[in-house]
Order: C-alpha cells, then sequence, then structure tokens
C-alpha cells in the first residue's frame, strides 16, 4: 500500500507529525514517500492509495501562500479511489481558528472524491507523548481501516 504524506511546516511541529506518522506508517508495512508542499505538486497524490496532508494553521485561519497553493492544486484532481487522512498543529489561543486549515483540507479532500480513513488529528504545538501515541494510533486505525 502506498501513502504519500504532505506537509507544510512553519516551525518544526509539523514536520515532527509528518515524521512521526511516517515511521508508523512504515512500521505496518506502508511504503510511504514524504514531501513539503511548497515543493510537491498535488498530482503526486494520484500515483497514492493514502494521500495524507499535515498541516499548521497560520494565526486566525488564514493560508499562507505554500498552503493555499497545493490547496488549489488539490481543487482541481479528482481522487475517487484514493483514501486520505489530514493532520496538523496550531494554537489555542486562536480559539475559533484552532487548527482551522486541517478541516478546510478535510473538506476539500471530499469534495475531490477521496474518502475519509480517520477523522482530523489536531494537536496544540510541537507533539508531545500524548501526540505521538495519537499520531501512532491514527496510522493503525488508517491500517486496520485498509485491511479490512
Amino acid at each position: 500500500m502506498k501513502a504519500r504524506i504532505v506537509y507544510a511546516s512553519m516551525t518544526g511541529n509539523d514536520a515532527d507529525m509528518a515524521e512521526i506518522l511516517e515511521e508508523g506508517l512504515q512500521e505496518l508495512d506502508f511504503e510511504v514517500e514524504s514531501s513539503e508542499a511548497e515543493f510537491t505538486d498535488a498530482s503526486d497524490y494520484l500515483s497514492s492509495d493514502l494521500c495524507i496532508f499535515v498541516t499548521y494553521t497560520y494565526g486566525e485561519g488564514t493560508m499562507t501562500d505554500e498552503v493555499a497553493d497545493f490547496y488549489a492544486q488539490l481543487k482541481e484532481l479528482d481522487l475517487s479511489g484514493k483514501y486520505f487522512a489530514v493532520m496538523g498543529s496550531g494554537d489555542r489561543v486562536y480559539a475559533d481558528h484552532f487548527c482551522e486549515n486541517v478541516f478546510d483540507f478535510e473538506k476539500i479532500f471530499k469534495q475531490v472524491g477521496a474518502k475519509e480513513l480517520t477523522p482530523p488529528l489536531t494537536i496544540e504545538n510541537a507533539p508531545d507523548d500524548e501526540a505521538i501515541a495519537a499520531i501512532d494510533q491514527a496510522a493503525k486505525e488508517m491500517a486496520d481501516q485498509l485491511n479490512d
């Protein structure tokens, strides 16, 4: 099973999340490729079974340029027959906008025909032990869903 993780990370938190997820999926026998959103074309998802996007939310829900560009590319795809998962970090100081971009990507993946495997996973700031366990659990849930 091929998984593609694309991530956007300003502080390194989401890069860490992507790396933890990549390792978890590899342990579950996935072939995983990861890359940063600004160096990736959304069409790269077409060669994978599982499409994963990990992102931060800047301030009050703003998509930074690299995230917005990737979002625009994703909007043009047909991912019918593909599966997806989204996750990301945020800061609860932004209350109503906490991890808003994660949910924006959940909506667009559904609009382009992909099937959601796990609910969006959101964490505050850097991944701590609890977040690492949640990411590992998400990887296991993805594997379980795809192996049924």
